[in-house]
């Protein structure tokens, strides 16, 4: 057989590649109409797959701190408080090969809804809105390991601390937000929003965590230390999901009846110039590396790309119908 050699730099060019594709990451996100996962090359800025997630809709997704699975809750096909079929369980997809490789059924209907990975701990940390919990999952044996009761219904949405030992939990309905003792697994406080509120982020520093009035174009500023609003942030809309960028300085925020996105400044806790972006926005993510954010973009089934240095919409990708959630998967 003939043996095949290689110069040095065709060597490293090849050595290379892996290291490229682990740096440009994938992004992902829930297709909910299509009850899919859409797997996007950021690079070429399109679809490269539709996972489906075996019937019913996803709404949210995070990646494994590896970047090689996706973890998807199945919802159903009903919104918070709303009638309709109520998700029992979560699918776990692998991004490269694109297919679902694992399965948990929490037993009966929770409506499992976000997911996030524990900051410390590796464990896989999920939304169960009809038990009032947040469930605790082992991501390797794919088994329910505790719970943390969130002492209100609707918990839809939550954050995670970066050191790993608080939960915020958004909810909806009785517009209010949990504060959660990750490792005593219990509620510290129930702090009083409006009467409806939506998403929850939380600042880089842990120092305030962020959920939007749905009675109120205004934006809920908690300090961690008190357990308190301590101020309110007017925006131009009612607001949906939010994210800060790396650099502490910036919240992006979602405001779908608008079609654009706010940018809060979070030095001051004022307002900048707003984005105008595409259809009804609902989530926003900020890639790890600060130069670029992402809107999901739900009736009109698209995501828009900012430029973080300019902020300007860069491109705007196709996408399938009502998308929604967003996950970086950066692989390593």
């Amino acid at each position: 057989m003939r043996s095949i050699r290689f110069t040095f730099p065709s060597l490293m060019l090849l050595l290379t590649i892996p290291a490229v594709f682990a740096q440009q990451g994938r992004l992902l996100v829930t297709q909910k109409g299509d009850t899919s996962l859409g797997i996007i090359d950021p690079a070429a800025g399109k679809v490269i797959a539709s996972v489906k997630e075996g019937g019913v809709t996803g709404h949210e997704v995070i990646a494994s701190p590896d970047g090689r699975l996706a973890y998807v809750p199945i919802y159903g096909n009903s919104g918070v408080g709303k009638p309709g079929t109520d998700g029992q369980n979560l699918v776990v997809i692998d991004i490269a090969s694109q297919k679902i490789v694992g399965n948990l059924d929490f037993g009966h209907g929770v409506r499992p809804h976000m997911p996030a990975f524990g900051p410390k701990d590796g464990l896989l940390y999920v939304s169960t809105e009809l038990d009032q919990s947040i469930s605790i999952i082992d991501p390797k044996t794919l088994k329910i390991v505790g719970a943390i009761p969130t002492g209100q219904p609707q918990s839809h949405m939550f954050v995670l601390s970066h050191d790993g030992r608080r939960a915020y939990t958004a909810n909806v309905g009785p517009g209010t937000v949990s504060v959660l003792d990750i490792p005593a697994r219990k509620t510290l406080a129930i702090v009083p929003i409006s009467g409806d509120t939506q998403r929850i982020s939380i600042s880089n520093d842990d120092r305030w965590v962020f959920t939007a009035d749905q009675t109120k174009p205004q934006l809920a500023v908690i300090d961690t230390a008190t357990n308190q609003v301590k101020s309110w942030v007017p925006l131009d809309g009612f607001g949906y999901g939010s994210s800060p960028t790396p650099d502490g300085r910036w919240l992006l925020i979602a405001i779908p009846d608008k079609d654009k996105v706010d940018v809060i400044d979070l030095k001051t806790m004022q307002p900048a110039p707003s984005i105008a972006v595409c259809a009804d926005p609902q989530e926003t993510l900020v890639r790890p590396d600060g130069k670029t954010a992402y809107v999901s973009c739900a009736r009109s089934d698209q995501v828009a790309e900012i430029d973080l240095a300019t902020w300007k919409v860069t491109r705007l990708i196709a996408t399938g119908k009502s998308t929604d959630g967003l996950a970086w998967a950066e692989m390593r």
